[in-house]
């Protein structure tokens, strides 16, 4: 019986390997702080440009989704804005996005044009936090501008929705970076929803409202680095102009704040690759080539 057991193992193993090698790569692309306004068409604009980067991307993957990182549009996120300037231009993809809101969609009441716009997808006004399958990927959005019962709310939610959905590979996207090298600065507002995804094993965030990119080291949700902790970017580069770098927060490993670009992600079962992808030339002379790079999943 020894050697049968052997053999049956050894089978496992195999097809273990062979089906985490045979599932799907889930392709993504992401951004955040979108659509100014100001802008006077939108079809030269920033976010235009970066667009255009997006739908030739989902041209070639037919399964390829869109995730938006908040501050879809400048300076209000009022319904003629997302008509008039967003629409345009990211919302050639709009069936294949899924959004979180930011701070100025909130500058409108309730961010109700927000939600009319991307209807289902954005959840609800009263819930606007959910999770959805991307491949083998558990893809969480939360709203990083809630009060504070609603905080509570979507935290209690948050951690049923880990408790039950285990996977081995978790992303988490939502507009207020915990940890940030920009204007704005680390905002601690999601603190509780880092620690709760940290214990769960997710893998990455995605966050946008400083507008530049920046990739920070795994780390725990009170910035001590773990190589079990989540991996942070911040991709503000959605087509608003770009802002500078401040103080360089611990364990940012690369920034950038001289180009419009996209983030492209590919969710494997056993870890991703992200790459920036360059909508624009370089605003500064002798700019870093974009970031890419690779790693496995917990």
């Amino acid at each position: 019986m020894q050697p049968v057991r052997v053999v049956l193992a050894a089978l496992a193993a195999l097809c273990s390997h062979a089906c985490a090698n045979a599932a799907p790569v889930q392709t993504v692309y992401a951004a955040g702080d979108i659509a100014r306004c100001a802008h006077p068409d939108p079809r030269w604009s920033g976010a235009a440009d970066t667009a255009a980067v997006v739908a030739a991307g989902l041209a070639t993957a037919p399964q390829a989704v869109v995730l938006t990182l908040g501050d879809h549009t400048y300076p209000r996120g009022t319904a003629r804005e997302f008509a008039d300037c967003y629409d345009p231009t990211w919302g050639r993809f709009k069936d294949r996005t899924w959004p979180t809101p930011g701070n100025h969609e909130y500058y409108t009441k309730g961010a109700l044009p927000y939600f009319a716009y991307f209807g289902e997808r954005a959840g609800r006004p009263e819930r606007s936090w959910y999770s959805l399958t991307l491949g083998s990927w558990h893809v969480i959005s939360l709203d990083s501008n809630l009060a504070p019962d609603a905080h509570a709310a979507q935290l209690d939610w948050l951690r049923e929705e880990l408790k039950n959905n285990p996977r081995r590979c978790t992303l988490a996207f939502w507009h207020h970076p915990l940890y940030s090298s920009g204007g704005h600065g680390s905002v601690p507002k999601m603190r509780g929803a880092w620690a709760l995804l940290h214990a769960a094993g997710a893998e990455l965030v995605l966050s946008g409202h400083d507008h530049d990119y920046e990739r920070f080291a795994p780390q725990d949700a009170h910035g001590k680095p773990d190589p079990r902790g989540m991996r942070q970017f911040v991709v503000g580069t959605g087509g608003a102009f770009a802002t500078p770098f401040l103080l360089f927060a611990k364990h940012s490993e690369v920034r950038d704040a001289s180009r419009n670009a996209v983030l492209r992600l590919r969710l494997r079962a056993d870890g991703y690759d992200w790459e920036l992808l360059e909508a624009t030339p370089p605003m500064l002379p002798n700019a870093s080539p974009p970031d890419h790079g690779s790693a496995a999943c917990h």
